[in-house]
């Protein structure tokens, strides 16, 4: 889709501290270990009733322990939509703390579990629900439209809720009905929204700590060390990246985009978790991590959530075993408000986007 002129844009800033507290790893698992902890976790999975689902960006292990125990790797609302229509009475979550929330909200009836319940996203955390609850109540007017990488709180404050994948073209359909927008949290992903639809849209200023660490300059050099390669962002990125790039998408779309362009080499502006679903998909390919603002010991993020990283099969083993302090939970309440902007979204996927799958959140 061709890009708009941009009618109206402003950022609101959001000041308080973002808390974005160290995020402890998880114990490392060697070779000789990893055979006798993938045996253990099927077993206990299918003792527990329980499915594995896990995120794109966690690591390998759990991405192909889930897809062998029958369960899935995918984006955070098909995670919760798999958990939703699996039989088993037990969600196992490998992501971060919003994703056990959407599959809480989705599925209340459910247990829902994770291996780290300190496993964060930083929108979420630059995204307080009393803070923005504040900044909505001061704009009336305005549809309020959330990201999926937000609290129950927040979502529960929403008229609706997006995926990457189909925010352009909820916020297009409320544009052409004269909706102006109040969006939250990444304002990066907002902007590319707003110059795709043209929409009036007053923006949170959040962003993604490991999309905001790509950087055009050190793109452009690595693109001239494979000119041949192909450049797949994710919108979550600087505009500076979206504008260099051959195919922009979510998850998903990323990895559909790999398999259509029929390229040789790619660099990849995303989370470098999703490589390895990529590398399975398409073997003989090369798939080249888009570099970020630091080098070595000075990189922030590295294109790696760190988040994400806390996932590990000891961590899931554990919860497994039935340790306390695993077990998401959502106040009925606000799960209940949250569940109607999610549904409002896959409703309106039915009627304007019937090939949709769920797909594209962070």
């Amino acid at each position: 889709m061709a890009i708009a002129r941009p009618i109206q844009i402003r950022f609101e800033r959001y000041s308080g501290d973002v808390g974005l507290a160290p995020a402890k790893p998880p114990r490392i698992v060697t070779a000789e270990e990893r055979p006798a902890l993938v045996a253990k976790a099927k077993r206990l999975l299918k003792e527990r009733d329980a499915v594995l689902v896990a995120h794109y960006y966690v690591h390998p292990d759990l991405q192909d322990l889930a897809q062998a125990s029958g369960g899935t790797v995918s984006d955070s609302l098909e995670m919760a939509r798999f958990g939703h229509e699996h039989p088993a009475k037990t969600i196992v979550v490998a992501g971060v703390r919003f994703m056990g929330e959407t599959a809480k909200i989705l599925n209340p009836e459910k247990r829902v579990l994770m291996p780290d319940l300190d496993a964060e996203c930083s929108l979420d955390l630059a995204t307080p629900a009393d803070e923005f609850a504040a900044f909505c109540d001061a704009h009336p007017d305005r549809v309020v439209v959330v990201y999926a990488n937000t609290s129950a709180a927040v979502k529960a404050r929403a008229d609706w809720m997006v995926t990457s994948s189909i925010a352009e073209k909820i916020v297009g359909w409320l544009h052409a009905q004269g909706k102006k927008i109040l969006w939250a949290p990444d304002k990066h992903l907002g902007d590319y929204v707003q110059r795709v639809t043209g929409a009036d849209m007053l923006m949170w200023n959040a962003s993604c700590v490991v999309h905001d660490e790509f950087k055009s300059i050190q793109l452009e050099e690595l693109k001239a060390l494979h000119p041949g390669a192909k450049v797949l962002v994710h919108p979550e990125s600087p505009r500076a990246v979206i504008e260099m790039a051959d195919a922009v998408g979510s998850t998903t779309g990323i990895i559909m985009a790999a398999e259509r362009l029929g390229a040789k080499e790619y660099i990849v502006a995303t989370d470098g978790g999703i490589i390895h679903q990529m590398r399975k998909r398409l073997p003989g390919v090369t798939f080249i991590e888009a570099p970020t603002a630091g080098k070595g010991a000075t990189c922030q993020s590295c294109a790696h959530c760190p988040w994400m990283a806390m996932n590990g099969l000891y961590g899931l083993i554990e919860t497994l075993e039935g340790a306390p302090g695993h077990e998401v939970f959502v106040d009925p309440e606000v799960g209940l408000r949250a569940r109607a902007p999610i549904e409002r979204m896959l409703d309106f996927a039915k009627v304007h986007l019937p090939t949709f799958q769920g797909s594209g959140d962070a």
